[in-house]
């Protein structure tokens, strides 16, 4: 990294350049890592054995790994930006599954929350539901991902 100004004279004339230079070799290093294991975890998320889904605080999809897309039939593209309850839970259980986000919205987490899907087909596959709070780094509640 290259910091560089002109240099003037007493009368404000230009007569060089200052520059100061700063090593930042380890710093592309951890940002080089820091995607790699970025790009692990996304991996790990698209391939997994078990649906995988993110909502943000209005409750639209913004996550949709492989699996939920076999499942359910729809494509990620399909549903990102969608209502998850409103639009792919079965009527019965819009107010019970609508809680369990609306809780893990408020930092209080689900586990083995049992509940059905529609499919693109409108067939109904029945899913075990563990809500996890998701968080920016600053910590602020974001959405959920549920598995």
């Amino acid at each position: 990294l290259l910091n560089a100004t002109t240099r003037r004279d007493a009368a404000g004339n230009i007569v060089g350049v200052v520059g100061v230079g700063q090593d930042i070799t380890e710093k592309k290093k951890s940002e080089a890592e820091l995607m790699r294991v970025a790009q692990d975890l996304r991996a790990l998320i698209d391939t997994a054995n078990a649906p995988i889904f993110g909502i943000d605080k209005e409750g639209l999809v913004n996550e949709w790994n492989n699996k939920a897309a076999e499942i359910t039939e729809y494509t990620k593209e399909e549903v990102i930006g969608r209502k998850l309850v409103g639009d792919f839970i079965t009527s019965e259980y819009k107010a019970a599954v609508k809680k369990v986000l609306d809780d893990a919205l408020k930092g209080k987490e689900a586990a083995n929350f049992e509940f059905p899907l529609f499919t693109k087909n409108q067939d109904r596959v029945e899913v075990l539901l563990n809500a996890t709070t998701r968080r920016d780094k600053q910590g602020k509640i974001v959405g959920v991902v549920g598995v």
